[in-house]
């Protein structure tokens, strides 16, 4: 019977989350909205059901731990290395200059300069999990606006487990002539952990997923790394003193350099998604409507920081950086929240005694607001980025990469611009040079634009679903433009923007999906390619061949499959 209660939090709080998360979805945003809210109704603080805190707490820990290990499992320097220009000194200013505000305003209404510092640091980190939603929804993902904001939020990750790591030195008292020795002691062995993490952590790992995976067995793989999450993240508070969150995402670092790491990661879905729907649930049983509505005044201007304030300290501090305007304001917006970081800094901070329960509360309001007032910031780009362009010289300095891009030969005519290169475009460009018809590639990608100009390829720099970066391309002399783009919302951007700026040019279109191939086609684009298709009816033909069916009837068959397709 003592298993009852548990297992009638955990129903009911599943049940308000799905609840919530459809209502959320009905009205168009994130889910997470919702699964705050039913965490909110099923709290201490509203009447109906209330579930018990602490059962539903023990179990948003493990989430806790699998959203950080999950985190750790997709870190990748190499992304961050690529935009290390503007995503490492962009993500330092703004969360220096972000942090600061929050302090400053903490401040203004009283909070003990610890309490200030925690509530300011929660403010500069936004959500893993909103800013990848929105720029999946809008096509800008793989973009070169997508890759910076990712790589920019990368940083603030690290920063924040930085900042967990140092968090408890803030509860230390102050005074005695051996203060320094206990802070300098939790760092040595928080370094300790890592160093022993990122060094011994790849082979004992890599030994032992191998051992397991030559069992054969889908339930062991599953368990040695559920093991892998929880074991490193219990070990490294119990021997390290560092946070169940480090531990977790060290340990999904180390994970990752596996060659298992794709496959963990999808067995461990399920998992994290759950219990990670469980951790927000808990964060918004902690939230207070009495006390969110008897200091609307302070949670107005603490939502205003985290939107407004973000995205103006973002947008401004692109102008250090050689970079288009858009990329700039495309990371303010997908920045212009906070989410789970700034859950786990809450609570840690509220476990150590910097902060109290009301002004938790305030983090919980201001992550509610800025999540569902986000997806209405990217609607907030194109209007802002128009009335720049009514001052050439502010839009000059916003804007200092597409300007000064380097346009196309003069000569250039009669070509073929190639939007992307990767393995899809590479083809098509080294088709285009046996038969001798110039081509012009776009690409955003740095590594392979520097490999398309020592091949001598011509190449232009830039976001192809921007106007100014097709301009370059010279599309009215053009002969065609072929979008090779993984992404069928960018791919259907660009081909929008193209049939604008040159409306009789031919667009040849990839598209990845049955869906996106029928937006095209309904965008008025007719040379839709869907590479898999073609896959699925090369291999179709050479079968249909090889069981000796005359010609005539296997091209029959193939062009069935096709027009069933369509």
């Amino acid at each position: 019977m003592s298993e009852l209660p548990l297992l009638v939090n955990i129903a009911v709080a599943l049940a308000y989350a799905l609840a919530g998360g459809l209502l959320a979805r009905r009205l168009g945003l994130p889910a997470i909205v919702g699964y705050l809210a039913a965490g909110a109704a099923l709290g201490p603080f509203t009447p109906g059901f209330r579930g018990d805190p602490h059962a539903i707490h023990q179990l948003a820990e493990l989430g806790v731990i699998l959203l950080m290990f999950g985190v750790g499992l997709h870190f990748s320097f190499r992304d961050l290395w690529q935009v290390r220009g503007i995503a490492i000194p962009g993500a330092l200013i703004q969360t220096a200059t972000a942090s600061a505000a929050g302090y400053v305003l903490a401040r203004y209404w009283g909070a003990t300069p610890s309490a200030a510092l925690v509530l300011g640091m929660a403010v500069s980190v936004a959500s893993t999990v909103v800013l990848l939603r929105g720029l999946m929804d809008i096509g800008l993902l793989h973009s070169l606006h997508g890759r910076v904001a990712v790589g920019w939020l990368v940083l603030e990750d690290l920063l924040t487990i930085l900042i967990l790591v140092l968090l408890p030195l803030l509860a230390l008292p102050s005074g005695g002539g051996q203060a320094w020795i206990a802070p300098v002691w939790a760092v040595g062995k928080a370094l300790l952990f890592v160093l022993l993490s990122l060094t011994v952590g790849p082979r004992v790992v890599g030994w032992i997923v191998g051992r397991v995976v030559h069992t054969r067995s889908r339930e062991l793989f599953v368990l040695v790394a559920l093991t892998a999450a929880l074991g490193t993240a219990l070990a490294a508070a119990a021997f390290f003193g560092v946070s169940l969150a480090l531990g977790a995402f060290l340990a999904g670092v180390v994970v990752s350099e596996s060659e298992f790491a794709h496959q963990i990661g999808a067995d461990l879905l399920p998992f994290r998604e759950t219990f990670a729907v469980l951790f927000f649930v808990s964060v918004g049983m902690l939230v207070e409507p009495a006390y969110v509505a008897a200091h609307w005044m302070e949670v107005a201007s603490w939502c205003v920081l985290i939107v407004a304030g973000k995205w103006a300290i973002t947008v401004l501090s692109g102008i250090f950086f050689p970079y288009p305007s858009r990329t700039s304001f495309v990371v303010a917006s997908g920045l212009s929240q906070i989410g789970e970081f700034s859950f786990i800094l809450g609570q840690g901070g509220l476990s150590l005694g910097l902060i109290d329960a009301n002004q938790y509360s305030l983090i919980l309001a201001g992550a509610i607001v800025s999540i569902a007032v986000n997806p209405l910031m990217y609607k907030v780009i194109e209007p802002a980025e128009r009335t720049l362009q009514r001052w050439p010289r502010v839009w000059h300095a916003f804007n200092r990469v597409e300007g000064g891009l380097p346009a196309p030969p003069p000569h250039l005519s009669g070509h073929v611009v190639i939007v992307g290169c990767g393995r899809v475009g590479r083809h098509i460009a080294q088709a285009l040079a046996l038969v001798g018809v110039p081509r012009l590639v776009i690409e955003a990608d740095p590594a392979r634009l520097a490999k398309l100009r020592q091949l001598g390829v011509p190449t232009l720099f830039g976001d192809a679903a921007s106007a100014e970066i097709l301009t370059h391309a010279s599309l009215d002399t053009a002969r065609a433009i072929v979008i090779t783009l993984p992404d069928d919302a960018t791919a259907l951007a660009v081909a929008a923007e193209a049939r604008h700026l040159a409306p009789a040019l031919r667009v040849i279109s990839r598209a990845s999906t049955w869906a996106g191939a029928r937006r095209l086609r309904e965008a008025g684009i007719e040379d839709v390619v869907r590479p898999e298709l073609e896959g699925g009816v090369e291999l179709a033909r050479r079968t249909l061949a090889d069981l000796d069916l005359p010609a005539e009837d296997v091209q029959r068959y193939a062009e069935a499959i096709r027009r069933e397709e369509q």
